[in-house]
């Protein structure tokens, strides 16, 4: 894109409360048959106009049409029994009731082409879609066939891979993988986690790719997870510089807020990074000068071609006028850097 510092969401943003309960993850749906899908695409065209308001410039389709960022994709695969159902420790951080591998995992169809085929004749505007990582999806089950974290999370690369191929097809601009799990298994994500990534975005060619990477929505497990990390987060530094050396285009990351050593995005230098500038686990809306002060201790550590200002993550739990607050206030601090810098660069000229 040739707009300096363009904006955009993480991923998820809030659903109308005529399609699910607001506020709430894994809302179920308040509609059923057609009137779901027709409802789905109003939603669509509700969060299309919500950023287009805002002035974001990469739009997303805010997962109107999920009830979650992991399972409504696992939803679409076979080999998983949804009724049969384990307790595991999601991240090592919460338990949580999980369907369960039951056999050879495959994509009959595609899940999200659809959806993007229609989003993307809404609209002109650049579009990022986001998939779930392959370490996050096996983070997210009870495995009782493979019986090894890599094996499945090989079988969910080459499967999202298909996926991510269809979306490419269709126009999605930018197609990113949401990896929350990388702030956690260091090991593993050195070991397997970026090869699996790296089978996830083999052979696409005119998107670009990105891996998300944050501390979670704003929901109390998070939170208390957050305060057991001491005055400095550096998780980041673990997994950064095998990031850096991959094939993966963008970094998304948490900003805003943070207890995160922002001199640790040097680690991936020549990466573009979606900086996250907006804290959404507050109930405050930045105002514009936060959102800039953050870019700009940003733009210490990349270059300014490279950097795209978002929201740390995911925005389902909120309200909706806080998220529109919140949206409006990343544009309008983003706009006052872009003007810095192009009035700095007049100014050499």
């Amino acid at each position: 894109m040739t707009k300096l510092l363009p904006t955009s969401s993480a991923g998820s943003l809030p659903k109308p409360s005529w399609l699910a309960e607001p506020e709430k993850l894994w809302s179920p749906w308040k509609l059923e048959g057609e009137d779901l899908v027709s409802g789905k695409q109003d939603a669509l065209r509700v969060v299309l106009q919500e950023q287009q308001a805002a002035g974001i410039d990469i739009v997303s389709d805010g997962e109107q049409t999920r009830q979650h960022f992991v399972t409504t994709f696992i939803e679409g695969l076979e080999g998983v029994d949804f009724e049969k159902r384990e307790t595991v420790k999601i991240r090592d951080r919460y338990d949580a009731s999980v369907p369960t591998v039951t056999g050879p995992v495959s994509r009959p169809n595609s899940v999200f082409v659809e959806d993007a085929k229609f989003y993307r004749s809404q609209t002109d505007k650049p579009i990022k879609w986001a998939l779930p990582g392959p370490m996050t999806m096996v983070d997210t089950l009870y495995d009782d066939h493979y019986k090894s974290r890599k094996d499945l999370a090989w079988e969910f690369a080459k499967l999202l891979n298909e996926e991510a191929k269809e979306l490419e097809a269709v126009g999605i601009d930018i197609i990113q993988f949401d990896e929350p799990a990388f702030n956690v298994f260091f090991e593993e994500v050195n070991d397997w986690g970026i090869d699996c990534l790296e089978r996830a975005i083999e052979g696409l060619t005119k998107c670009e790719t990105a891996v998300h990477i944050c501390y979670g929505y704003g929901i109390k497990a998070n939170n208390d997870w957050k305060e057991t990390l001491g005055s400095e987060w550096r998780q980041y530094e673990e997994v950064f510089p095998r990031i850096q050396k991959s094939n993966i285009d963008m970094v998304s990351l948490e900003c805003q807020n943070s207890r995160v050593p922002i001199e640790l995005i040097e680690l991936i230098r020549g990466k573009k990074v979606f900086v996250g500038a907006i804290d959404v686990a507050s109930d405050k809306v930045e105002t514009p000068e936060e959102v800039a002060a953050t870019i700009r201790e940003a733009l210490k550590y990349v270059d300014a071609d490279k950097l795209y200002p978002c929201t740390n993550c995911g925005m389902a739990p909120l309200p909706r006028d806080l998220s529109r607050g919140k949206l409006s206030a990343l544009v309008a601090g983003a706009e006052i850097v872009r003007k810095e810098l192009l009035a700095a660069e007049a100014a050499a000229a």
